[in-house]
């Protein structure tokens, strides 16, 4: 199925913002099964999970406003695509590396897509801003 650019931006953000819901949910169970409603109250597992979703926010958002800044730009589906899936991708395995107490091969796999995405955005939206065309 071929893809408008707003429907490739639509995917990846609607993906990505249900990501962030997943871990907030987790944050929220583990709130509960832990009885702490305001802070973390020290317990290690709602420290993780609270720093996991917080890692999720600190990058997804960023992500999401390039995904509609390229889209308002012009620029076609596949670039739209390709920024998006690796960033979900790059999430998905960061959030699932640092479910771990210790240092996995997942988060820093999960960051370098991460940043991989985010660089390539970023150049994308700088060159634009230089030599794209009037739209």
């Amino acid at each position: 199925m071929d893809m408008t650019p707003a429907q490739a931006a639509a995917l990846w953000s609607g993906l990505l913002i249900l990501l962030m819901v997943v871990l907030a949910i987790r944050v929220v169970g583990a709130r509960r099964a832990n009885r702490i409603v305001i802070g973390d109250g020290g317990n290690a597992q709602l420290i993780l999970a609270t720093r996991v979703f917080g890692n999720a926010a600190e990058y997804i958002p960023a992500g999401i406003g390039a995904l509609a800044i390229l889209t308002l730009l012009g620029m076609p589906a596949w670039p739209l695509h390709a920024v998006g899936g690796t960033l979900f991708l790059g999430r998905l395995i960061h959030a699932a590396g640092l479910s771990e107490k210790k240092a996995t091969l997942a988060r820093v796999v999960g960051m370098a897509l991460t940043f991989t995405a985010l660089i390539a955005a970023a150049g994308m939206l700088i060159v634009h801003a230089f030599v794209g065309g009037s739209h």
